[in-house]
């Protein structure tokens, strides 16, 4: 809940707005050519932070004319006070610097807030410099080596900046957790788990028909329980995700994904199992001497275009792999025609190379592991799940539309015709 001084700000800022933009007042500046030129020897930032410091003094002189009235003006009516001037800061290129602050006062004595100055100090405008800074590998150690360009500028040690920073990645934690989806219209649904530095995370990420990439949520857990999967699918499905439409399902080997995915949606469920994964699963099974020639053949299965030629495929295969190492024929064997899952459903070919394995989300696991590589102590609190989530939406804001995306709606086709023939038809009894 805010308090009373944080409204007062909230609307002093909401009346600044309005007030400016009916506006038609200029705003002058007057910098001598010498310390113009001076400060352009020193660097362009210079010169334009104490243009912008200008500007902001000017804004905040114009806003005290408007509430206190204008000076040398005797007005018995007025119900606001000039109180003298204090130091302040705005923030410029995610540093503090300082500029002289006029105050205002009510009849009561009471501060009166200025709008303008609210604004040019907000510490969103911080936070999210910041966040974007260490998103980019810079960490808080070096951040005031790095970023300060002003002998004058401050609040950017070390301690400052973690807590920016722990404020803006708990704010994208929560735009994560809370963000609507039922404006997404979701072709497919990636769900995968990674042991993050001895944690286990459970993401989602959504494809649209559009073939734009979005992370849905996430869920921390010991182990990647049917628990902690259903956990995630129930919040998806209270932010706008309905689980009653065809939609495929891609997952890897874990029985708890797969077993949370046919309670939640039932039959609109298709599942795609992770090829790649598969191919792993077997590799392991095998001695050094046979993984190459065994992978090359389930790659080559999996990447004919016809349903039946993939399967006969792997077939022949299973069938090689019971004479030479049975564990790994077994392991073939267990979910395979789910592996083939959008041979089956005719997905052409270049859309079916991004929804045939979970490498869209390995991918950004592998970004989030970038992004906290530089973490040295890890503690506990909601630290694991604010660098996961800052890592999983600077992956969103950099990912391009999948190969094939144009072909989305052949997918959907496919899915409903697939769901329907799941379905028993009951034919109601007659009289």
């Amino acid at each position: 809940m805010k308090r009373q001084y944080q409204i007062d700000k909230e609307r002093a800022v909401q009346k600044f707005g309005m007030a400016a933009g009916a506006s038609e007042d200029a705003i002058q500046l007057s910098l001598p050519l010498k310390e113009a030129a001076d400060l352009v020897q020193q660097g362009l930032m210079h010169l334009a932070v104490a243009t912008f410091t200008q500007v902001a003094e000017q804004m905040m002189r114009w806003e005290v004319d408007r509430i206190a009235g204008p000076r040398q003006r005797a007005n018995p009516d007025r119900e606001a006070f000039r109180w003298g001037a204090q130091r302040g800061y705005c923030v410029v290129a995610g540093q503090k610097v300082p500029l002289q602050r006029p105050r205002v006062r009510d009849t009561r004595q009471r501060e009166v807030p200025l709008g303008s100055y609210e604004t040019l100090q907000r510490a969103s405008l911080m936070e999210d410099a910041v966040w974007h800074k260490i998103m980019h590998g810079l960490t808080t150690r070096r951040y005031s080596a790095i970023v300060r360009e002003l002998k004058e500028a401050y609040g950017i040690d070390k301690s400052t900046i973690s807590e920016h920073f722990i404020a803006a990645s708990r704010g994208r934690l929560q735009k994560l957790d809370t963000r609507p989806l039922h404006r997404h219209c979701l072709g497919a649904i990636f769900l995968d788990g990674t042991i993050f530095n001895q944690q286990q995370v459970i993401v989602a990420l959504g494809l649209t028909l559009q073939g734009q990439k979005v992370v849905l949520g996430l869920r921390q857990g010991a182990t990647e329980n049917l628990t902690v999967v259903r956990h995630l699918l129930e919040d998806l499905q209270a932010r706008g995700v309905d689980f009653q439409v065809p939609r495929l399902y891609v997952l890897d080997g874990g029985k708890a994904l797969r077993t949370a995915v046919q309670k939640m949606a039932g039959p609109c469920a298709v599942i795609q199992r992770c090829q790649v994964h598969k191919i792993r699963n077997v590799i392991d099974h095998l001695t050094a001497e046979h993984q190459s020639a065994i992978r090359v053949k389930m790659r080559n299965a999996y990447q004919m275009r016809d349903h039946a030629d993939a399967r006969r495929a792997l077939d022949l295969l299973l069938h090689q792999l019971m004479h030479l190492n049975p564990s790994a024929a077994k392991s073939l064997q267990e979910g395979l025609a789910e592996t083939l899952c959008v041979h089956r459903l005719r997905v052409p070919n270049k859309l079916r190379s991004s929804l045939a394995s979970t490498n869209i989300i390995e991918s950004a696991f592998s970004i989030v592991d970038t992004v906290c590589r530089n973490v040295k102590r890890w503690h506990g609190g909601d630290q694991y799940l604010r660098w996961i989530a800052s890592g999983l939406l600077w992956a969103e804001s950099r990912w391009n539309r999948i190969h094939g995306y144009r072909e989305m709606p052949i997918l959907m086709k496919e899915l409903e015709l697939a769901v329907v023939r799941s379905i028993p038809v009951r034919h109601a009894s007659a009289g």
